[in-house]
């Protein structure tokens, strides 16, 4: 690894390739490329020839604010490796992720966004803050790496001026990338499905397109060589691939004596509603299903409507229909913080029947520390390969939600599953949830639906001419 330091005369210049253990602490920078021709390569600082390009003020910035944190050495990727070497630009693609988790300090410097020395968004500056957020550093495949795997992440406007970390704007950055705020903090990305990892992705550009694969190799825990001209689509391909091959070697060890990808578990209709009767609504019935229905990432929805309308019918007479679709699927009751998590308690205990071993579950008081129970169950749900489960979150009718001054609103996201994966119903009367697919439950207003339900409450056979007969 090459490193950048000043030398007495305030110069610039490329220190020896420190390996292993030798590399000494050192600063990182975070950018995006300019136009073509503008940044300053290893060819330039080799030969003294990049002073005059646009991009050596970004390694000036750097290196001054190394030097204002007490740090010698400081690295830069467009000057720091010679791309003109394959076997070295592999080596480097392989340990960019390592690199940026190893730096003391990662500066961001935001080309496009600018300030006042007087102004930051700490101090509450709105016009500064949406340009933060408009920022097309979140828009750089090879910039995620850099966010999520560095322990200290600085935000710098163009002129040097600092807006604030990873961790006081961690809002703001959860917002506009997607990324749970546990990732930003520093959760272990293995913690995150691998499907949960490449989704914050999906938005994001590379310059080169078989980086979309390569600039998830470290957030994905592997490696592969690099082979330039591939496509896009294979790299993906062989991406996939050895990510599973991971996957499988992680399982084959640790799922010891249960069989890889058996995540069943009975379903239980102790705490669900009952439904005496239930008719009609076909048609909501399959928009549910097709909202649920899917591989890969988070499906959603959220019924919600009057109280009484008929929301959790529908939610019970989904779950009754498609059980055999999910491999466990848990009811839980949402109406305050308290209910929820005794529904979490419940879950632990159904899970544990079923898997007694159950990673984390195990080793809590489901009973007692009910805080642990629902991050222990959470991390289960969460579990890779463990995506076919199904949860239901019945009467979320005081969410905390803009306008909700109440403080015993429940904000349902401290107890959904943090990963991309599973499937999730959410029944409330609030049209200010939005999470997901949200489908209006109404008043039935059909007469054949009407007659439906009547017949099915008496017992008796209504037709529409029912009443002109005399009945």
């Amino acid at each position: 690894m090459r490193l950048l330091e000043y030398d007495s005369a305030g110069k610039v210049w490329l220190t020896k390739d420190f390996v292993g253990n030798d590399v000494p602490p050192y600063a990182i920078l975070s950018h995006t490329w300019g136009a073509e021709g503008t940044e300053v390569t290893f060819a330039d600082l080799t030969h003294d020839t990049g002073k005059g390009k646009p991009g050596y003020d970004k390694i000036r910035f750097c290196g001054d604010q190394a030097r204002r944190d007490t740090l010698t050495y400081f690295w830069v990727d467009t000057c720091c490796i010679d791309n003109s070497n394959n076997t070295e630009l592999s080596e480097a693609i392989n340990s960019m992720f390592r690199w940026y988790q190893n730096a003391v300090k990662c500066y961001v410097y935001l080309s496009d966004v600018s300030q006042s020395p007087v102004d930051s968004i700490d101090g509450g500056n709105q016009e500064l803050c949406g340009e933060f957020r408009k920022s097309r550093w979140f828009t750089r495949g090879w910039t995620l790496q850099e966010l999520l795997a560095p322990a200290s992440v600085v935000f710098f406007t163009k002129e040097g001026q600092r807006l604030g970390d990873k961790k006081s704007l961690e809002g703001d950055t959860s917002e506009v990338t997607g990324i749970p705020i546990a990732a930003l903090r520093g959760r272990p990305l293995s913690s995150f499905s691998i499907i949960e990892r490449r989704s914050w992705q999906t938005r994001r550009e590379t310059t080169r397109k078989e980086d979309k694969a390569y600039s998830l190799l470290g957030i994905c825990g592997v490696y592969m060589p690099i082979i330039y001209g591939e496509g896009e689509e294979h790299a993906l391909k062989r991406l996939q691939d050895t990510t599973d091959g991971a996957l499988k070697d992680k399982f084959d060890l640790t799922m010891t004596g249960t069989k890889r990808d058996d995540f069943s578990v009975p379903f239980s209709l102790a705490d669900v509603p009952e439904i005496q009767h239930f008719v009609a609504r076909k048609d909501e019935l399959g928009e549910v299903q097709q909202a649920l229905s899917g591989d890969g990432g988070r499906r959603t929805v959220v019924l919600y409507g009057l109280g009484g309308i008929g929301k959790t019918q529908l939610a019970v007479e989904y779950t009754k229909r498609h059980r055999d679709d999910y491999s466990a699927l848990f009811w839980l009751n949402i109406k305050d913080a308290d209910a929820v998590k005794q529904s979490f308690a419940k879950i632990a205990s159904q899970i544990l029947r079923s898997h007694p071993s159950a990673d984390r579950i195990s080793t809590v008081d489901v009973r007692g520390n009910l805080d642990d129970t629902v991050d222990a169950v959470k991390a289960w749900l969460s579990l890779p390969h463990n995506t076919r489960w199904l949860m239901v979150y019945d009467n979320y009718d005081n969410p905390r939600v803009p306008g909700n001054q109440d403080t015993a609103a429940v904000d349902i996201r401290k107890f959904l599953p943090e990963t991309y994966q599973g499937s999730i119903i959410i029944t409330t009367r609030s049209s200010q949830v939005k999470i997901g697919r949200c489908m209006q439950v109404r008043k039935l207003q059909s007469l054949p639906d009407s007659l439906e339900i009547l017949s099915s409450t008496s017992g008796r056979q209504m037709s529409i001419h029912s009443k002109d007969e005399g009945n």
